[in-house]
């Protein structure tokens, strides 16, 4: 007994995939998670920082000025940040030159 999908071939009916190409995951698509991620993570960031506007007085360098603590919270985690970033960012930098010295010894 044949089914209708049986053209009598005896080979197996495949779903559409002439039609429509099936994808994996691309770099666009892992570009969009990463951007709405990011989104999110700059909503949070705003209200924490809306939330935490009392004043505090910051000092650096014998200097001193009122700053709202959200600001203030986050101005030091972007130092943190470009303080592990720099040295990274140098190591990349070094790694490659040595690559490209090698390569071109070849």
């Amino acid at each position: 007994m044949s089914t209708p999908a049986d053209d009598g071939s005896g080979s197996t009916p495949r779903a559409d995939t002439d039609t429509k190409t099936v994808m994996g995951r691309t770099r666009i698509s892992g570009i969009w998670v990463s951007a709405i991620i990011a989104t999110l993570l700059l909503v949070l960031l705003l209200i924490f920082i809306l939330q935490n506007m009392e004043s505090v007085t910051v000092h650096f360098l014998g200097l001193s000025w009122g700053v709202p603590l959200g600001v203030a919270m986050l101005f030091s985690a972007i130092a943190g940040a470009l303080l592990v970033a720099l040295p990274g960012g140098a190591r990349v930098m070094q790694l490659r030159r040595r690559i490209r010295r090698i390569s071109a010894r070849h």
